[in-house]
């Protein structure tokens, strides 16, 4: 079953929804429900199971939060939790398990988040204290289920949020095991951003004749533009930073996320920006969870303008005053181009979406357009000159501001005895100049080789060729993990991948290979993160049993 977005609700009083969280989202800000909360509440209240696609920034929280909220009962609740949520990475545990706390602040309600990275004592001393809420990434969740210090025997709802991230990060076995220990008549909720074949068979198996709703971001009305504004730059890999600063200059964002692939080029790229006059920072799998915090901070209070980020680091991140996501590489999946784009355009703001590809790329944003049912207009990168005109509109626009808003008598002392010596249209052209060279603003910038995008030819197959095998050294830029539980321990890759992925953030994708001996296994993450993974599986356990993880050591190991 598929629902429209038609609904006749027109607040959440119509929802039917206790006081309590009325007076809550009034106390928000919140006027009326979006049209995922119009479409999903009242099933969700009627306990239905529910299959939703919707793209980050649609309210989705919101829309699973306040019927979970709706059933708490008064008085004494237990110790078990009443509802489960699954997210993919402690960012997204924190942001979910914090809207639950605004939502049922006037409801008492105990909410606890379980992610790695965390003590696991504080985790366990609240779950003996007990519980309504818990929000966990599923390694975690697993590993508390294991300890026999999580019980879900009273579980009436179970949410899967970002599915299809978790199923990525190698999280599939883990769910299952922890659906398996819910009641079998619980209410199941899944939201996904994208609905590959995997989620359906999950949903198959878990999801009792579910309610599906399919849900975009709001459309822009007939003649107006669309709230995402997408758009691609091809440009020759030596060009790319300069081209990022020029493009970032002409669309001046208040705050932007640059997407990059590795810790590497992070680095590089927040010195470049940095360079260049911006208020750049960077966050990738190498920085603690302090640092993460640090960053953020800044990001959110204005300080810093531009967030250069890898996507393992920036998974979940919920950032209201982001009008830009670019896109300093063709991502390697319209998924992946999907996931970055929705942190823009959110609430009925406007947003802006860049992608720098190289030639060899343009297939890839051909894939994406396909995927998405979108098209991203490839643009020529801005030259000199339309950068110069850019920066002359922005002078333009402060000089207006100031002419209408500032006290300017007290600058008359300057400006009366020259305009009786020179012409004043000759004295407002100096004060002009003055102010352009001042603002910084860079006039000997060299010409950027525009590209005209064709798309590739493909390649032409080796007779009698194969790929070649892996040797024993790891990849460049991949570094080998040596693991102390092996075949012997029950360990099978999805395992390792699990645990990487729920403590470390780093996705499947992100993971090499994979060998399993009888007593320990070699897993390959990359170098930039490797010791990151090591100081995140310290202390944690795998399939019930503690790990020694640490850099491949040769050739004892062997």
């Amino acid at each position: 079953m598929v629902l429209s977005t038609d609904g006749a609700v027109s607040g959440f009083a119509d929802l039917g929804l206790r006081p309590e969280l009325l007076q809550a989202l009034s106390g928000l800000g919140y006027e009326e429900p979006t049209p995922i909360q119009r479409e999903a509440i009242p099933l969700l209240l009627q306990r239905r199971d529910l299959m939703g696609q919707a793209a980050t920034g649609t309210g989705k929280t919101a829309a699973f939060a306040l019927p979970v909220l709706q059933r708490m009962p008064d008085g004494d609740r237990g110790v078990g939790p009443a509802a489960l949520v699954l997210v993919p990475t402690r960012e997204l545990a924190m942001q979910v398990s914090q809207a639950f706390h605004r939502y049922g602040r006037e409801l008492g309600v105990r909410v606890l988040p379980i992610y790695g990275g965390q003590p696991i004592g504080r985790q366990l001393q609240a779950l003996r204290r007990g519980v309504d809420v818990v929000v966990a990434t599923p390694g975690r969740a697993l590993d508390h289920l294991a300890r026999e210090s999580l019980h879900l025997e009273d579980v009436e709802a179970v949410v899967l949020d970002e599915a299809d991230e978790m199923l990525d990060m190698g999280f599939i076995e883990d769910i299952e095991v922890i659906l398996q220990a819910t009641p079998g008549e619980r209410q199941t909720v899944l939201f996904s951003a994208t609905l590959p074949p995997r989620i359906e068979g999950l949903a198959g198996r878990h999801l009792r004749d579910p309610v599906r709703i399919q849900m975009g971001r709001e459309a822009a009305p007939p003649g107006e533009a669309p709230l995402v504004r997408q758009s691609a730059y091809m440009v020759a890999r030596p060009h790319k930073a300069a081209a990022l600063g020029r493009v970032l200059d002409v669309e001046a964002p208040a705050a932007a996320i640059v997407f990059c692939r590795t810790r590497n080029e992070v680095d590089e790229l927040t010195e470049i920006l940095n360079g260049r006059g911006y208020r750049a920072e960077a966050l990738h799998g190498g920085m603690s969870q302090e640092q993460r915090d640090r960053v953020m901070g800044r990001l959110r209070s204005g300080t810093a303008e531009l967030l250069i980020a890898t996507d393992v680091a920036a998974r979940g991140l919920d950032i209201e005053q982001l009008t830009h996501v670019v896109n300093y590489n063709a991502p390697s999946a319209p998924d992946t181009y999907v996931h970055r784009v929705g942190r823009v355009g959110r609430a009925g703001r406007e947003g802006v979406a860049i992608t720098l590809a190289e030639p060899r790329e343009h297939r890839m944003i051909k894939a994406i357009e396909r995927a998405t049912n979108q098209q991203i207009p490839v643009q020529q990168v801005p030259t000199v000159a339309d950068l110069r005109t850019r920066r002359l509109e922005m002078l333009r626009a402060a000089l207006e501001e100031s002419l209408m808003e500032d006290d300017l008598d007290h600058f008359r002392v300057v400006a009366e005895p020259l305009a009786e010596e020179f012409d004043v249209m000759e004295l407002a052209l100096a004060a002009v100049k003055l102010a352009y060279e001042s603002s910084g603003a860079v006039t000997d910038e060299e010409e950027i080789p525009q590209i005209t995008p064709r798309l590739e030819q493909p390649p032409r197959s080796r007779r009698g060729g194969r790929p070649p095998r892996r040797g024993r050294s790891s990849p460049s830029g991949m570094a080998r993990l040596f693991f102390s539980l092996g075949r012997g321990a029950g360990i099978r890759p999805q395992d390792l991948v699990g645990a990487i992925a729920g403590e470390s953030g780093l996705s499947g994708r992100d993971i090499g290979a994979i060998q399993i001996a009888d007593r320990f296994s070699l897993v390959e993450v990359p170098e930039s993160a490797a010791d990151h993974v090591i100081a995140a599986l310290r202390g944690s356990t795998i399939k019930g049993r503690k790990a020694t993880v640490r850099r491949e050591r040769y050739p004892s190991d062997r």
